[in-house]
């Protein structure tokens, strides 16, 4: 007899999802509620603050979101004056990402408020647990890093919105 699978709330991937639904929830708040950003245009902020001036690539990689969804968040932070979008001259292929002062003085005043979240959350664990988790993140991070390169998984196509694609068209 085949061994039961696991129940859902036993899966790590869940038990991160609601961990960041319920921990990652007040941050949204934070940057809808009081700064009238989203946690992507959040994330490409910070990763501008922490990298400084990118193309839209190199933006996408280091936050780790694909190109269309950053252009999208790109698109919608200049116009909000957060971020500036300057092509090199000669270069009409490439694009220079920078925060603007109105940017800089947002990340500035948002920092201190999701690294006192992070810090209340981690405050929950004592030195030597937090020096375990760090490590099993780590691990684990490297073991996803591997898990994917070495998939052979299809490309996610969101237009059929979860169609399951038929033996014979693929």
């Amino acid at each position: 007899m085949a061994e039961a699978p696991p129940p859902l709330d036993d899966l790590l991937l869940y038990r991160i999802s609601r961990l960041l639904s319920v921990a990652g929830g007040m941050v949204i708040r934070l940057c809808e509620g009081r700064f009238g950003i989203t946690r992507r245009e959040w994330r490409l902020l910070a990763t501008l603050a922490s990298h400084g001036a990118l193309g839209s690539s190199q933006l996408a990689g280091h936050a780790q979101l694909d190109r269309g969804r950053t252009s999208k968040a790109v698109g919608s932070l200049v116009a909000k004056g957060l971020v500036s979008r300057n092509q090199p001259v000669g270069d009409k292929r490439h694009v220079v990402l920078r925060l603007t002062p109105k940017g800089e003085a947002l990340h500035a005043e948002l920092l201190p408020l999701t690294t006192d979240i992070n810090a209340q959350l981690m405050g929950a664990l004592d030195e030597a647990a937090r020096a375990s988790l760090d490590d099993a993140l780590k691990c684990l991070q490297a073991r996803a890093d591997a898990l994917v390169a070495a998939a052979d998984l299809p490309k996610a196509d969101r237009r059929r919105r979860g169609s399951v694609p038929s033996p014979e068209r693929d």
